[in-house]
């Protein structure tokens, strides 16, 4: 197969199953919920309601479009040509994804609307006009140097950021535990990578070879 139509495939099908579990995260959540109990509704939870507000989230749908730009690139590649193979790649994902979810929401609730009308116009926008910016962000971030870093920061940063801004859940108890969850992943995630930046920056590059006369 090749590499433009292996990059299409795998945008597709990383989209679609992230949009298909994400839906179906919803649904476990909502049938586990008791909605007629002030208790519940108040301070209760379930593991399935946090995988729910964790996965239907802003920076989780960022990241996709950042993770599959990653994937699809290589690091040997020209600057111009992994940067368009990454910003395709995270449209073609983010686009996947909301298809998939529609079809998921559909079929899961029995609907009689045609799937790509159960989710309003702006999700499909967004996900060609946000797709592409992440998506050249993932394959930036297998640039070495600052640029790299920054590009590999934006997901776990970016997820910190909308725990304080936009927290997730119903209740107070859901809110606390979805930014814990969050915040843990982020701090970890961001030593990580800025130990390995480090590490690899202090390695001893090889010399140049000398220029004969």
């Amino acid at each position: 197969m090749a590499r433009p139509m292996k990059i299409v495939v795998t945008s597709l099908l990383v989209g679609a199953g992230f949009g298909a579990v994400t839906s179906l995260a919803n649904g476990i959540a909502l049938g586990f919920a008791d909605l007629e109990s002030r208790a519940y509704t108040t301070s209760g939870w379930t593991l399935a309601e946090i995988m729910s507000v964790l996965l239907d989230s802003g920076w989780a749908w960022a990241g996709l479009g950042v993770a599959v730009g990653w994937l699809v690139t290589r690091a040997e590649d020209r600057r111009p040509v992994a940067l368009a193979q990454g910003a395709a790649a995270g449209a073609l994902a983010l686009l996947a994804a909301v298809a998939a979810y529609s079809i998921v929401d559909v079929i899961r609730s029995g609907a009689s609307s045609p799937w790509y009308e159960s989710e309003p116009l702006v999700w499909w926008v967004a996900a060609i006009v946000l797709g592409v910016p992440l998506g050249a962000i993932g394959a930036c971030a297998r640039r070495p140097g600052a640029v790299g870093l920054l590009a590999r920061l934006t997901v776990p940063v970016g997820a910190a950021v909308q725990m304080v801004v936009l927290p997730p859940g119903k209740n107070e108890v859901i809110r606390d535990i979805g930014q814990a969850v969050v915040w843990t992943a982020a701090a970890a995630t961001v030593c990580f990578v800025m130990i390995r930046f480090l590490l690899v920056e202090r390695r001893p590059r090889p010399a140049t070879a000398a220029k004969s006369p």
